[in-house]
């Protein structure tokens, strides 16, 4: 029996030790590293992201001209009586309104299906808030999986949210101004393959708790909800939640269940689209037609 045992500790001797385990990274040293310029290695390095600094971010963001597609049906500030641009400034209303009662700086704008009209929406409301004075407001696309802001605002997609997030660029190559305006753009960058567990990092959160401090409003469009769990995971990383419905499209049944998929009561309002042209614009044509008609006739008696 002791030849069997020395011949084993023998053997044991002779055979190579397996490789040493890498070396488990903390978060704390995984941002050190990041600080200093090193490639992260280790467990639990690959979302490491270096913390942005607010102050002169802004100054440091690229600026885009305003030339939105023909296509994309937005609110024209060369003609503020239009009755959408009107619908949105009184959304726009409702909304500061609430501001004024809670801290409410970042909604999140969706729908319970596709093609109901969610990131027209979006747009507008962001373009409706930013053509007030001091009121800096940020638009940003987490449709990982569908993104049409870049799109209807005719800029690229790319570099975006999703490019910051996977630690490609600093936070403000992702963001854009619009000449002009107050408003601010972050597309959703390039396509990702796992844009649920994208979101999930904690520099999601992270960021949408510091971009208030920069931005009084933060839009997010995002997936529709009975589609993709992007939305609801957004809802509860933002202070509300706009959701948008399309008469003659959205049923009562899929309403209900998008409000019960929320995990939060935070829902701030539904926006009703695709109301009928002939309703919508028959209240603003007699008021506005009134208004010219007296304001031609001071303008007469003025001459005279």
């Amino acid at each position: 029996m002791s030849r069997v045992h020395e011949a084993l500790r023998r053997a044991e001797q002779a055979s190579p030790r397996p490789p040493a385990p890498p070396p488990v990274l903390t978060e704390t040293a995984a941002a050190h590293a990041v600080e200093d310029g090193r490639p992260a290695q280790g467990h639990g390095a690959a979302t490491a992201l270096a913390p942005f600094p607010l102050e002169g971010l802004l100054e440091r963001v690229r600026e885009i001209p305003y030339a939105p597609s023909a296509e994309a049906l937005l609110i024209d500030p060369r003609h503020p009586h239009e009755a959408p641009t009107e619908e949105f400034r009184t959304l726009r209303t409702r909304l500061n309104h609430l501001q004024t009662l809670s801290p409410i700086h970042t909604a999140v704008v969706t729908s319970p299906s596709p093609a109901e009209g969610k990131s027209f929406a979006a747009v507008n409301l962001a373009l409706s808030q930013a053509q007030l004075a001091n009121n800096p407001t940020l638009l940003c696309d987490f449709d990982f999986r569908r993104p049409i802001v870049h799109n209807l605002l005719q800029t690229e997609r790319a570099p975006g949210i999703t490019d910051y997030l996977q630690g490609k660029i600093q936070l403000h190559e992702a963001i854009r101004k619009v000449a002009g305006t107050n408003l601010y753009i972050m597309p959703a960058g390039e396509a990702v393959i796992n844009p649920l567990e994208l979101l999930n990092l904690r520099e999601v959160k992270q960021m949408l708790d510091d971009l208030p401090k920069l931005f009084n409003w933060v839009i997010l469009d995002s997936p529709p909800l009975l589609f993709a769990a992007d939305a609801n995971l957004l809802s509860t990383l933002s202070h509300g939640t706009i959701l948008v419905v399309r008469i003659g499209a959205t049923t009562i049944d899929s309403i209900t269940r998008a409000m019960q998929s929320l995990c939060q009561n935070n829902v701030l309002g539904i926006v009703v689209n695709a109301a009928r042209r002939g309703e919508l614009y028959s209240k603003y044509t007699y008021y506005h037609t009134y208004y010219q008609r007296d304001e031609a006739k001071a303008d007469g008696a003025a001459a005279e």
